[in-house]
């Protein structure tokens, strides 16, 4: 399993909401427009096709961006989840 930052820019709101209720189901909230995604590549490729078809290519801007397996991971400043909850695939510390 692997870690994924996607982030988008979509000139439209209307498919800039759909985009976003599609991710929320999907992935995790990071910040504004970047969500973290996990799985294996072939997770990645069914996601990344639903998504293609929520935006225009020729406008949108949506990027994917694979995270190292190994290394550091560290979040600053407020935390994604509220304190006391914690996604399973998140090291504890964060």
């Amino acid at each position: 399993m692997s870690d994924f930052v996607i982030c988008y820019d979509i000139s439209n709101p209307r498919r800039l909401g759909r985009l976003y209720r599609y991710l929320l189901k999907r992935a995790m909230p990071l910040q504004y427009s970047v969500f973290l995604f996990s799985g294996d590549d072939r997770q990645l490729e069914c996601f990344m096709q639903d998504a293609i078809a929520l935006i225009d290519e020729k406008q949108d801007d949506l990027r994917v961006y694979p995270l190292p397996g190994r290394g550091l991971k560290a979040r600053i400043g407020r935390p994604a989840l509220p304190e006391g909850i914690q996604w399973s695939g998140m090291p504890a510390e964060w």
